[in-house]
């Protein structure tokens, strides 16, 4: 579990291509876990993201971090 969502995302994307299968990055109260997506049994609103490697979008690039929209 961390704490900094940036590197929950390095380590699920490098995760999923280790291993070649799908993972899911979660939210868990103010943590991120991230765990291979057939065994994730829990809620679908904590999912910040499914890392595919066998999906063609995600070939070259991990999805930005989420951040808050700047105010006008």
């Amino acid at each position: 579990m961390s704490h900094n969502l940036t590197l929950a995302q390095n380590h699920a994307f490098d995760l999923g291509r280790t291993l070649m299968v799908p993972v899911i990055l979660f939210q868990a109260e103010s943590e991120f876990g991230v765990m291979v997506s057939s065994e994730y049994d829990g809620d679908q609103d904590a999912v910040v993201h499914e890392y595919d490697p066998w999906c063609p979008a995600a070939a070259g690039a991990m999805p930005a971090a989420r951040e808050a929209s700047p105010r006008r």
